[in-house]
């Protein structure tokens, strides 16, 4: 890498990965679910206290393993965010759902919880709630709500491995949840992701739909004496090189975590001053929430250029992208799914926000580079 060069992500590896992929290669069991799957699952379980781990290609088959699962039907309706990756509206799309995209909270860009209920008709199936920057959703108040109308709640916790709502790991805490384990999350595989089964009467249910619609895991574990096609269901299978890979990282999880920590921090820091200024806002993070430093974001004051802060930014080889593109506002948006009441704060913070380069090996030099090229562009 161009030492003068400070991209947006560096996928961060921690030497062990080339071993664990020789010895799954040596094994000569390549596809998924042997013993590297097996050791990601119970790191997962334990980890998590979900009652089962299902390794998945990537955090969208995880979601779409969901909406399977729940028997989504053409015309269910599915409450989320329209702050947030396509992925989490395409699940439920594809089995015919509409979206119901409901506005964010200003603090956390969260789902705002307090505009749930009314969002709330017969259709309404299910409330996927997506924990933004790895911090959580006020999920207490969205349980009860889910609870009250008999609805279903599928976390997406792509961003959120390792991050926690009141002692409770993100994705352990809904009916299901989902992480993503993309080379720009903080613990990767390059692709790869995986499901979370909370409600252990779904467990077998999904079992099945990951293997193609067959009871194969049951054979496999003898409780069967052949397979059959017993259900719809798609191959969502992660590889053994891929889990091999996701086991060293999952084994340095807490160290990676500590480190991105240390980053996420030292910009906090830094731009308490540009805050008070009244320049930018920094993040934040609610106190029953632990977060696990997967991005650091700022919103820019109006009237600030963005475009002209991150043209600034990449002029000095400085690469700090801004995020999605509303989906209530994009054309696949706009022909699938429906607004709830106002996006006033989705559409004014998608416009403002800029997110900064953090990395595991960022180094305090290269950050303070990046916030004097910052305050520059701002001033």
């Amino acid at each position: 890498m161009n030492k003068d060069k400070i991209p947006f992500n560096r996928p961060n590896l921690t030497g062990k990965e080339i071993d664990n992929i020789a010895a799954a290669m040596a094994s000569r069991h390549l596809a998924g679910d042997g013993p590297f799957t097996k050791q990601c699952h119970k790191w997962i379980e334990q980890n998590t206290g979900c009652a089962k781990a299902l390794l998945t290609h990537s955090c969208t088959a995880a979601l779409e393993m969901s909406a399977l699962l729940l028997n989504i039907q053409q015309g269910d309706e599915i409450i989320l965010p329209s702050y947030t990756f396509v992925s989490t509206a395409n699940a439920f799309v594809l089995r015919g759902a509409v979206p119901v995209f409901v506005d964010i909270r200003e603090d956390t860009l969260n789902l705002d919880e307090t505009l749930i209920e009314e969002a709330i008709t017969p259709r309404t199936r299910a409330i996927v709630p997506v924990h933004y920057a790895g911090v959580s959703c006020e999920m207490d108040t969205i349980l009860e709500i889910a609870r009250r109308h008999h609805l279903m709640v599928v976390e997406d916790a792509a961003q959120g491995v390792m991050s926690s709502y009141k002692g409770r790991a993100l994705g352990s805490i809904g009916d299901l949840g989902t992480y993503s384990f993309h080379e720009t999350k903080n613990i990767i595989s390059g692709e790869g992701g995986a499901l979370l089964v909370n409600a252990p009467t779904l467990t077998a249910m999904a079992e099945i739909i990951r293997e193609k619609g067959t009871n194969r895991s049951s054979y496999f574990r003898g409780e069967v004496d052949k397979y059959t096609w017993q259900e719809v269901g798609s191959s969502f299978l992660s590889s053994e090189l891929i889990a091999a890979f996701l086991a060293a990282q999952l084994a340095e999880a807490e160290a990676i975590t500590a480190m991105r920590m240390t980053c996420w921090a030292h910009y906090h820091a830094a731009l308490a001053s540009l805050e008070a200024q009244g320049k930018i806002r920094r993040p934040i993070v609610p106190k029953d929430c632990q977060h696990n430093a997967h991005m650091y974001y700022i919103l820019l004051e109006q009237g600030i250029d963005r475009q002209a802060v991150l043209q600034t930014l990449k002029c000095h080889d400085i690469y700090a992208p801004f995020h999605y593109v509303p989906l209530h506002s994009s054309p696949a948006g706009q022909r699938y799914g429906r607004v709830h009441g106002s996006m006033d704060v989705t559409d004014k913070q998608s416009e403002q926000l800029v997110r900064l380069p953090l990395w595991v090996e960022l180094s305090p030099d290269q950050q303070e580079r990046v916030l004097d090229v910052l305050t520059q562009a701002i001033a």
